[in-house]
């Protein structure tokens, strides 16, 4: 089915279905952040499934979705067969589709762009050109070799922090996994078309990612990225033919699977006292996470109970003030309970607290650093050492030769580099400006 027939079938379906009882509005942990009064709760439900036909709704509605961070509790709150997610997500299409399609392919090829100009600068302020293909590229199968029983999809931003990346590869080779590999912007999920309300190209772009998937023969998807996973689960693969058993699972609920071929090669030691920076969201990763740290022989995991907001920190945008208190909570808490690590779950939120480490007694990692260290397997942070420079010229300088090798324009890197990796979240670096 087309892409965009697809979903307006579905925001048909959703139409149907929703009784606008409000229950997902009341589960959703977003309204008292955003300061949404949900005395009314049907009607603000109501006013979303209105925005996904007009783009328009009552005030209360456009305030609640616009907080929306994916959590996933209106999912299950949900008793009519509906998605609440997905539909904010279709309603918030809507409303961008309003504009006129030049501005809106315009706003698209701008959000690609700047995504793009990032993980290409500052992936090969890290990277050789080998393990860039290596992280981006499938490799060529003989006709010999039987196909892959997975596909790991890396999305496009892990490449900033590669190590990570690199380490899940490690992982499965140590294990015997047959995988192919599909990273980068060039197999971008259409997320940032989607969001720009320029539905028809996002189809374009996630068909032919998903269109790579299904030619290498595997059944199985491991996503890393919870934005890909989601854009590509709920939104592109309801518009594709049936492809039988395959599906999509995070990368972490596949390693907690293969836990018993995992512990056979856990032969170090990690005496380290561990708090876990949670997301909720995506189906099964938290609990997957908890399970393979506590699995670590001599990791002793502690629970620094805080909530588990949005399914990574890049959802909590649209309530700026809220992610601040929240990051700010979690590394007090994190320093009360006295661990050694801080360990995250998604790339993302790896960037916004990796250069915390300098004025807070913990470092912080992300949990497949923790794995690698059992099972004798290490790839250095590039991107956090960067980052606790703090200083955009000892950058440029410790980089020199990376952007020669890969010529580099010096002026973009700069830019890259002030905006990107630094951004605002170092503000939080001061202890000062947290009470």
């Amino acid at each position: 089915m087309d892409f965009v027939a697809s979903l307006a079938a579905q925001a048909a379906q959703i139409t149907a279905r929703c009784t606008q009882c409000g229950r997902c509005v009341e589960a959703c942990p977003m309204p008292g952040p955003a300061g949404i009064d949900i005395a009314d709760s049907g009607a603000i439900a109501a006013g979303v499934v209105a925005m996904m036909a007009s783009g328009e709704a009552p005030e209360k509605s456009l305030a609640w979705v616009s907080a929306c961070s994916g959590n996933g509790d209106c999912i299950d709150a949900c008793q009519d067969g509906v998605n609440p997610r997905f539909m904010i997500k279709l309603a918030r299409l809507a409303q961008n589709k309003k504009r006129d399609i030049q501005t809106i392919r315009a706003d698209g090829k701008a959000r690609f762009q700047k995504m793009a100009r990032s993980v290409r600068v500052i992936s090969r302020l890290q990277l050789t050109t080998e393990e860039l293909f290596r992280l981006t590229r499938a490799p060529r199968q003989l006709d010999s070799e039987p196909d892959p029983n997975v596909v790991f999809y890396t999305g496009c931003n892990v490449l900033k922090t590669p190590h990570i990346a690199l380490l899940c590869l490690d992982v499965m080779d140590r294990i015997g996994a047959r995988y192919a590999v599909f990273g980068g912007p060039s197999n971008c999920c259409g997320i940032l078309q989607m969001r720009a309300g320029d539905a028809a190209s996002a189809g374009r772009q996630g068909g032919r990612t998903l269109d790579r998937f299904f030619g290498t023969g595997a059944d199985e998807v491991l996503s890393w990225c919870p934005t890909c996973d989601v854009q590509l689960g709920e939104a592109m693969l309801p518009s594709q033919p049936s492809n039988g058993a395959f599906g999509m699972t995070m990368f972490s609920v596949y390693l907690a699977r293969k836990l018993d071929a995992l512990k056979e090669h856990f032969v170090h030691r990690v005496e380290k006292r561990v708090g876990l920076h949670e997301h909720s969201g995506t189906n099964g990763v938290t609990a997957s996470v908890r399970t393979l740290l506590r699995a670590i022989p001599g990791l002793e995991f502690v629970e620094l109970d805080q909530p588990a907001a949005g399914y990574a920190c890049t959802a909590l945008a649209g309530t700026p003030d809220f992610k601040r208190d929240l990051h700010a909570e979690q590394l007090r808490a994190a320093e009360a309970a006295g661990v050694t690590t801080l360990a995250g779950i998604y790339h993302s939120c790896h960037r916004d607290f990796c250069a915390h480490e300098r004025e807070w007694p913990f470092e912080v990692v992300n949990f497949m650093e923790l794995i690698g260290e059992a099972m004798g397997l290490y790839r250095p942070d590039l991107f956090k050492r960067l980052k606790l420079m703090q200083d955009v010229d000892a950058v440029i300088a410790e980089c020199g030769d990376m952007i020669e090798r890969h010529k580099l324009d010096r002026d973009e890197v700069r830019d890259v580099i002030l905006n990107d990796m630094f951004g605002e979240q170092t503000l939080l670096l001061d202890r000062s400006l947290i009470s």
